[in-house]
């Protein structure tokens, strides 16, 4: 309960109890939180407290707001770090979910000269073009693009793709070792189409990555996701 003697304020106070029902699972996502006045009731403190705490939960990403109907617990997002090499579906087990992979489209093309230049192979050579939607415990989370050089992956399929992850493709199929990468993200608003896929409104604030993956010199991936960005946050430590 609220304690009017506590050295904290009365709005942290209030704050760190909702907080410990949303993480203990009380208050579960998407749950609408109670309104100003029960607040109030239950906790005996002022609706200028309430609101105080509302605004900084909103703040910090715990609650969100829908006009006309309350607020509510916000989704969990997926905070991922860009100091190491990691793949969708290694970090989705770490977070005690199912992932999975639905290939949109599999196509062996001539390469375009922007994907030819971020691999550094010649205009017209060979490339699988590969679609796909990974998905979290059956929620879409991140629409993918994925460029592979032909002649690394010769005889690669689509339902190989279904069956296991690109990676473990990559290093139980064609003994790939990956020896670095380079990933750039920035803010992008989802088009018709991602939008659709990703079940969210068309211009909702999403990521854009661009990963290059390298086997020494040679580009073995080139990939354009876009995550939803009311799932996944991104940090980058600075040493």
């Amino acid at each position: 309960m609220i304690e009017k003697d506590n050295r904290l304020p009365l709005y942290y106070q209030l704050m760190d109890i909702i907080i410990e029902k949303i993480e203990k699972g009380e208050l579960a996502e998407n749950d609408q939180i109670p309104s100003e006045r029960e607040l109030c009731e239950s906790y005996r403190v002022s609706r200028t407290t309430v609101r105080q705490t509302m605004q900084e939960l909103e703040k910090e990403g715990y609650i969100y707001k829908v006009h006309g109907k309350g607020t509510f617990v916000s989704p969990k997002t997926y905070k991922q770090s860009l100091v190491q090499f990691y793949s969708f579906t290694d970090e989705m087990k770490k977070a005690g979910k199912q992932p999975s992979t639905k290939v949109i489209s599999f196509q062996k093309v001539p390469c375009d000269s922007k994907a030819a230049k971020v691999m550094n192979i010649n205009v017209e050579d060979e490339v699988y073009k590969i679609t796909r939607l990974r998905l979290s415990d059956g929620e879409p989370m991140i629409y993918e693009t994925s460029y592979l050089p032909v002649e690394r992956f010769e005889g690669l399929s689509q339902s190989a793709l279904e069956k296991k992850p690109m990676y473990d493709i990559f290093r139980t199929e064609y003994d790939v070792h990956i020896t670095r990468a380079l990933e750039s993200f920035k803010a992008v608003s989802a088009w018709k189409t991602e939008a659709e896929l990703l079940t969210i409104e068309e211009k909702s604030p999403c990521l854009m990555l661009e990963r290059i993956t390298y086997e020494e010199d040679l580009v073995i991936e080139y990939t354009v996701s876009i995550a939803r960005g009311d799932k996944f946050t991104y940090t980058v430590e600075l040493k």
